[in-house]
This record gives structure tokens, sequence and C-alpha cells, in this order.
């Protein structure tokens, strides 16, 4: 059997080792390679030579193709544009971690709720949904939550603080919505620990990103 080997452009060091893990526990035996640039959140928020971070971004998916991978994952909602833009030119498939949670998200309900800890990623995650539903022909009601500086707490290390923050937004909205999707692969493990909702209810990307990248790996 030939080992599958896929590569990963993370923008933060958040999803590095949770996304390597998480491949390997869904996946099995398969060679990772991980590429960081995380200044890309950066000057994405700060609206900083936008054309040049695609630009570096989609040389990094060239790179990664160069290293004989089976396919790219990107790990970050923020740049979901730059990887349909590398699918589109490069001989092998490129996934957006956040395609199967929308595609889920839409198919459970009407009222969504999109929570997002970077104003950078609310913005694409909520139009990634709405082409979903688009897709379907289904009209959906969805709410943008931006938790305010949980992000620069989780880069400060304060995860626990990030996760209450994002635990708080969730049981704001969580009565007004069919779903609610967390925008950010580094915000997965935020509801882990929160009670007295249906964590049915709450999507992540990771794992339903890795799921459908291994249904598709099998085909290759």
């Amino acid at each position: 059997m030939v080992i599958k080997k896929i590569a990963i452009i993370h923008t933060s060091p958040a999803t590095v080792q949770s996304l390597t893990s998480l491949i390997k526990e869904v996946i099995g035996e398969i060679k990772v390679v991980n590429l960081l640039d995380d200044s890309i959140l950066n000057d994405l928020i700060n609206n900083n030579q936008i054309e040049f971070v695609e630009q570096r971004w989609l040389q990094y998916a060239n790179i990664a193709a160069s290293m004989g991978v089976d396919a790219i994952l990107s790990a970050c909602s923020s740049v979901g544009n730059y990887a349909e833009k590398a699918n589109a030119i490069l001989d092998i498939p490129v996934y957006r971690i956040d395609v199967a949670m929308a595609e889920k998200a839409v198919s459970m309900g009407q009222s969504i709720s999109v929570i997002a800890t970077l104003p950078s990623t609310l913005e694409p995650t909520v139009k990634l949904v709405e082409s979903k539903a688009k897709e379907l022909n289904k009209e959906c009601i969805i709410h943008t939550v931006l938790v305010k500086d949980a992000y620069d707490e989780l880069m400060m290390g304060n995860r626990e603080v990030h996760d209450q923050k994002i635990q708080k937004a969730v049981q704001k909205y969580y009565h007004i919505s069919d779903v609610l999707v967390l925008a950010q692969a580094s915000m997965a493990t935020a509801v882990e620990q929160l009670e007295g909702i249906d964590k049915k209810k709450v999507l992540t990307s990771p794992k339903l990103g890795v799921e459908k990248l291994k249904k598709d790996l099998l085909q290759l």
C-alpha cells in the first residue's frame, strides 16, 4: 500500500500540532508536511499588501506541490479563496478545511450563527455558508458573531480565557440557532467542556474537513 502524503498550509501556530494529530488519528498512516506563515493573518487583519499575501500563499501551495504531495489542505478559513484559486491551477487537489462544515451547517437548518474570533475569518466564512445555501436553493438567516479579543488571548497563551469568550458567545446565540459554526480551526476545542448544550448543534471545521479529505484521498 502506497502511503499518501499531504501538505497543510497554516497561518497560525495554534493549528499545527492539533491538525497533524487529528489527520493521523482519522486517516491513519500518512505523511504530513506543515508549512507555516504566521504573518499572513496579521497582514489580512491590517489590510496590508493583500496582493502580496495572496502571492505568498499561492507560492506555498506551489512549493507543497513540488514536494510530491497528493493533496494540500488550507488550515485557515481567512484564505479560503486562495485555496480555491490554487485548486484551479495545480494538478493536485487543494482543500479548504471549512467546506464540509459549511455544507453540513446548511443541511441542518435555516438559522445559522457563524462565530469567529477574527474579522478576516468572519466574512469569508459567511460567504461560504451563503454560497452553499445558494447551491441548495435554501434560504438561511445567518447571524454573524465576532468574539472580540479572544484570538489575542490565544496568541498570548491564554487558551482558557479564549475558550471562555467563545463559550459565552455560543450560549448567547444557542437558542436562536438551528446550528452554530465555529469559523476557525483554532476554536475547535472551545466548547468541548461546555455543559447544557447539544454539542451536535455546534460545528467545527477540523474533523469534518479531515473526514472529507480522507474520503477523497482514498479515491486518488
